[in-house]
């Protein structure tokens, strides 16, 4: 039996753009719309709720964004309020090849 669309998943597409950004601090809107298959107007407008928030930077790079994030932000439900964002990444951020750090 083949598998369908899931109907639910456990993590949010703003923890998606997190880990995404994480992953490749210069990703483009446009290829971060495709990898967690959404529109670029949802990415932009999660940036845009990200960086409000304190949780991302943009800095303008010739005629990319490059984004940071404060890993020390916390969460923003309140029974994982006093939990750092940096665990969430550290969890699906993919490690540096053998010899690199």
């Amino acid at each position: 039996m083949g598998r369908s669309s899931p109907s639910w998943t456990f993590l949010t597409h703003h923890a998606r753009v997190l880990i995404e950004v994480a992953r490749d601090p210069e990703v483009r809107v446009r290829d971060l719309a495709a990898r967690i298959g959404i529109t670029e107007r949802g990415v932009q407008k999660i940036l845009a709720d990200l960086h409000r928030d304190g949780y991302l930077t943009r800095e303008r790079v010739g005629r990319r964004n490059h984004y940071g994030l404060n890993l020390d932000e916390h969460f923003r439900y309140p029974t994982e309020a006093g939990v750092p964002i940096r665990l969430l990444i550290d969890i699906f951020r993919q490690p540096d090849p053998p010899g690199q750090a």
